[in-house]
């Protein structure tokens, strides 16, 4: 439509408008479009970083551990030798006492007397053996010149013989009633730890010689200590094999270390040999009887105490071992995560050992010049590319 006053060109000029400010927005939108792109790529995350370690290679000695019990080496009941009243108790309850200590005092007064008694028939008897040697040699002079006869010297001689009878007679009698008297003192048989009185002072207790002797206390050992633990049947087959192919010494001829673990402990504090096996296997258990003597010298470890046994259980060998921080389960199987040449991340499947300071033996399974991730495992992926980090000496980050 046109106009006298030119309207035909003014709408063409605004349709141009419209249409140049719609184009600038296509253009701007397609712009924006196009910045979002490189921006997307450039916030993808790198591969995520691990911390690797080679396997390290030693020489190592298994050890099989085994649950022990402590008992004493030595064990005593303290019970009186003779009886009466006690008189006095001469040691603290959970004491340390030497061989030769006096625990106990029995009134030592009614075996004084029967000493006396005994002391006083001594005497006799050694007048009647005086007596008797005069008159058989008076009798020894006098049949030479026929006053007497010869049996009468053979009276004499009996008589004499007899004395002497009576006289160690009453020597024995007299010991007994002076060991009596010893008996009174109840002494420490041994050096240990003593238990608590089990008589207190003004009690009547009987002697071991009426059979039905009062307990007084008991004291046991400590140091040395043994410790008494069961091995089951496929370990002793395992050490039997080991001694026929000559890789492992007997314990019934040698005296093989073992290490023990006290409760709450982390790592062995006390050392010993095995001194003992058992003739046969229990049929009710399947198991063999065995027993170390360990050192006890801060006399730390009681009788009846639980400890974990470390027994030596193969020849030296050489292998590869890992931190237990680098090995994950699946399902039955252990397995690490090893790191290619290419950085990309690989599940392997290890057949494991026993721990050995601190690091465990990997039996089967790696290569000494695999990289194993020690640190980051939950950041690895099977197949996926991780940025590796070599860790200190020892497999530790």
């Amino acid at each position: 439509m046109t106009g006298p006053d030119g309207s035909e060109q003014f709408v063409k000029k605004h349709d141009f408008v419209q249409l140049s400010a719609i184009a600038g927005f296509l253009t701007a939108a397609f712009a924006l479009a196009g910045c979002d792109k490189p921006a997307s790529q450039a916030a993808a995350p790198p591969p995520p970083p691990v911390t690797v370690a080679q396997p390290v290679k030693r020489t190592v000695t298994d050890w099989d551990e085994f649950t022990g019990r402590f008992e004493a080496v030595e064990e005593v009941q303290v019970r009186p030798r003779v009886g009466g009243f006690v008189n006095s108790v001469e040691f603290q309850d959970g004491a340390i006492v030497r061989q030769g200590d006096l625990l106990y005092v029995i009134d030592p007064r009614p075996f004084e007397a029967v000493a006396e008694q005994a002391d006083g028939q001594l005497s006799d008897a050694r007048a009647k053996v005086e007596l008797a040697k005069r008159e058989l040699d008076r009798g020894l002079n006098l049949v030479q010149t026929s006053a007497v006869s010869e049996q009468v010297v053979d009276q004499r001689r009996q008589a004499l013989q007899a004395a002497h009878a009576a006289e160690v007679q009453a020597e024995g009698a007299l010991k007994a009633a002076k060991l009596n008297i010893e008996f009174t003192h109840v002494a420490a048989p041994l050096t240990g730890r003593v238990s608590r009185h089990l008589v207190s002072p003004g009690n009547l207790v009987q002697g071991s010689d009426t059979g039905t002797s009062t307990l007084l206390t008991s004291i046991v050992a400590l140091d040395p200590i043994y410790v008494y633990f069961d091995m089951d049947e496929a370990t002793y087959i395992k050490y039997s094999k080991l001694w026929f192919e000559g890789r492992r010494p007997s314990s019934r001829d040698t005296a093989n270390p073992v290490q023990v673990t006290l409760a709450g402990e982390t790592k062995p504090s006390h050392e010993g040999t095995i001194n003992f096996l058992d003739n046969r296997l229990d049929v009710s258990t399947g198991t063999l009887r065995s027993r170390a003597v360990v050192k006890n010298t801060d006399l730390s470890i009681l009788p009846g105490q639980f400890g974990r046994v470390r027994l030596i259980g193969s020849a030296p060998y050489e292998a590869l071992l890992i931190p237990d921080v680098a090995i994950a389960t699946d399902q039955s199987r252990k397995i690490v995560f090893v790191v290619k040449p290419d950085d990309t991340v690989e599940a392997r499947p290890v057949v494991l050992g026993p721990l050995d300071d601190g690091l465990r033996v990997v039996r089967e399974g790696l290569k000494a010049e695999d990289r194993v991730i020690v640190n980051g495992i939950q950041r690895a992926r099977v197949g996926a590319k991780v940025t590796p980090q070599t860790a200190p000496a020892g497999g530790k980050s």
